[in-house]
């Protein structure tokens, strides 16, 4: 089995972040600190002279990827966390062509199931739906969320299980727009997708084009920050990470009416009683929650 090297280049202050979000993917990780190298501390002569000179407030921290994984899922994966996280940092792939990687990632998409209805369809394959299936043509481009990876499964089930017609619905940190598509086809009526990145919102944009939908509204925002505050949301999906649907707990009940459903996700199991704790603390009561492959997904209803 051939591996590649992923590569996160990042500043030595956000070595514990980032070794903590990379070991989401992975519990064997390669560390690159040079930070308590020094003519000092050992026997210089003994180190090759590049490593010395190294830039020691820089670290490396690096996984091994097997060739059966997605490429494309892991590193949109990395990006979206480490964005959410504030953390700013360069991922890099050892031993991949760069020709070769525009298009190979492609291989590993194929039709998926992800709910009871719901199954995703990437845009260069073709599926014949089985009757009461609910399609959703996808491409992944540069964000985050296919449908392959168990934090976004976990979601649609939930919208699958809670949307109802009509509702108007809010989704923070959108990534591909996958799980307003899911929502809207599901039966909602007023979608907001909101992310960060713009080039998450442009790649939303165009998968709100190939679905044919045209009640989800794409915009550029810092998690809660700029999102439409026009009438209260009945569902809300926050697919991202623990710490930063904790930071939310505080204000997200502000911006759901009675009764309503907010799903979060991207939360690994070992997590998921600190987000739980915070989202019982600031008036929310657990109406659900499912796991799979070591990740939780909630959903919870605000208590008034």
């Amino acid at each position: 089995m051939e591996w590649t090297q992923l590569k996160v280049n990042g500043k030595l202050e956000d070595k514990e972040t980032i070794c903590a979000v990379m070991m989401l993917l992975d519990n064997q990780i390669m560390i690159e600190d040079y930070s308590d190298i020094d003519m000092d501390t050992v026997y210089a002569d003994l180190i090759d002279e590049s490593i010395l000179n190294c830039d020691k407030t820089k670290i490396a921290v690096s996984i091994y990827v097997p060739e059966d994984k997605s490429l494309a899922e892991y590193a949109a994966f990395l990006r979206d966390r480490f964005r959410d996280l504030g953390v700013e940092c360069d991922i890099e792939f050892v031993g991949v062509d760069e020709e070769a990687w525009s298009t190979a990632w492609r291989k590993y998409y194929h039709p998926t199931k992800i709910g009871e209805k719901l199954v995703v369809v990437p845009l260069w394959e073709t599926y014949e739906a089985s009757e009461g299936e609910i399609i959703v043509h996808m491409d992944p481009g540069m964000a985050f969320g296919t449908g392959t990876h168990e934090t976004t499964r976990l979601c649609a089930s939930l919208l699958e299980k809670y949307t109802r017609p009509g509702d108007h619905m809010l989704d923070v940190g959108t990534g591909s727009g996958i799980l307003a598509i899911c929502a809207s086809l599901l039966g909602a009526g007023d979608c907001y997708a909101y992310d960060i990145d713009p080039v998450a919102v442009r790649v939303a944009k165009e998968n709100m084009e190939e679905n044919r939908v045209t009640n989800v509204t794409c915009g550029v925002s810092d998690l809660l920050r700029d999102v439409d505050r026009t009438q209260p949301y009945t569902i809300c999906t926050a697919n991202i990470v623990a710490d930063i649907i904790i930071r939310m707990a505080p204000d997200i009940g502000e911006l759901l009416a009675d009764g309503a459903v907010y799903i979060t996700s991207g939360i690994i199991t070992e997590r998921a009683e600190e987000v739980r704790a915070a989202m019982l603390e600031n008036g929310f009561a657990v109406l659900d929650e499912v796991r799979d492959n070591g990740w939780t997904a909630f959903a919870f209803s605000p208590v008034r």
